[in-house]
């Protein structure tokens, strides 16, 4: 039971000591893995989830009108679209 015990409390000293190395390493700096001059690739517009943007934008807008009356989305307005 002694040998228990001892191990018992050698595993709670270990533990605060592990948890400071853990959060000491975390403040390493970061350096961004996409370089300035790459960004233009990851702003394609085959990389949005919205095809249309434009004509989602008007479905969107109708449907603000049309749900206003009942408060779908938040904003206000009566049901007649002309907000």
């Amino acid at each position: 039971m002694n040998i228990l015990k001892a191990r018992f409390s050698r595993i709670l000293l270990m533990l605060p000591m592990l948890a400071i190395v853990f959060g000491l390493s975390a403040c390493s700096p970061i350096e961004p893995w996409v370089k300035p001059y790459e960004r233009d690739h990851l702003a394609d517009p085959i990389m949005f989830l919205d095809p249309n943007p434009i004509s989602s934008a008007y479905i969107y807008h109708v449907y603000e009108a049309r749900e206003g009356a009942r408060g779908g989305e938040g904003t206000a307005g009566g049901g007649c679209g002309c907000n």
